[in-house]
């Protein structure tokens, strides 16, 4: 029976990417499939984003991850976005289909998922921290998901401003933009917290929100994106508080599965990724 050692390959583009363990849960995915695929963690510089888009083009990547600074600027490159990512105008993961690579968003689907296995977020007031590509990707689902209001809490006013906007042209919520240059007092009646910066970031794991951490209410569900390390700040002052938490490992492997799913068509068990990563974070 003849070997064949033509093995398809998959990929993270990103800067710094070093930390980040995509790679782990995906190949622990493939290996659940029975796929002899290859998943391989690259430092891009953005400068050189475009040359890497034409390498994985030639080099017949099947697709690959973008993350930070990647997501937007990464548009240019493709030939076509999908729905979700042509709304954000954002993208995370890329997909070859025939002879096109075109850019979806998995971020936010992967996360809403992983909310609503423990709180329903349809009619709920939600305080969103950041305005990046993450945060539109979120945003964006947790509106198509029914939430009632997002309180979009950011740094730099015209990126807020953008995405603002963006919610209010195409979808039905209420939104509101506070600008994030003082501690931020957690409003009362916020069903949700999430963190979409990447505060707190490994290796600036003591990093902290700028938040007035005394008017988080236990009532409040807290989540952060942020998966490395599992148990940021943020969390570890929320459960001190008594509030539901939901860690970055849920919003990753969320958006693994549905990118897994994207590149071969088949569906891997989340439980098998997440335990690869939450393996990887004990040390083990």
């Amino acid at each position: 029976m003849a070997q064949n050692f033509l093995k398809p390959l998959t990929a993270c583009f990103g800067k710094p990417v070093a930390e980040n363990p995509t790679q782990v849960m995906i190949e622990a995915a493939y290996g659940q499939l029975g796929l002899d695929w290859r998943y391989i963690t690259l430092e891009i510089d953005p400068a050189d984003l475009k040359a890497a888009v034409v390498g994985a083009r030639v080099m017949g990547f099947r697709g690959f991850n973008c993350t930070i600074p990647h997501k937007v600027a990464v548009i240019e490159h493709l030939d076509g976005l999908g729905e979700s990512a042509s709304v954000m105008q954002a993208v995370n993961c890329v997909v070859r289909r025939g002879d096109e690579l075109i850019g979806e968003n998995t971020d936010g689907k992967g996360f809403v998922e992983g909310v609503k296995k423990l709180r329903d977020p349809a009619g709920k007031n939600v305080v969103l921290l950041g305005a990046g590509g993450a945060a539109r990707a979120i945003a964006v689902e947790l509106a198509l998901s029914g939430a009632a209001k997002i309180t979009l809490v950011n740094r730099s006013p015209e990126r807020g401003a953008a995405t603002k906007a963006l919610l209010d042209d195409q979808l039905d919520v209420e939104t509101e933009l506070v600008t994030w240059n003082a501690p931020y007092a957690i409003p009362e009646g916020t069903d949700f917290l999430i963190n979409a910066t990447s505060v707190g970031l490994f290796p600036d794991v003591d990093a902290e929100l700028n938040l007035r951490y005394e008017t988080l209410q236990p009532s409040t569900f807290v989540s952060d994106v942020v998966f490395n390390p599992p148990q940021t700040h943020l969390i570890r002052q929320a459960q001190e508080r008594g509030c539901e938490t939901l860690d970055g490992l849920e919003m990753l492997v969320g958006q693994g599965v549905i990118g897994v799913e994207y590149w071969t068509g088949s569906s891997p068990d989340p439980q098998v990724m997440r335990e690869a990563l939450e393996a990887v974070f004990a040390g083990e």
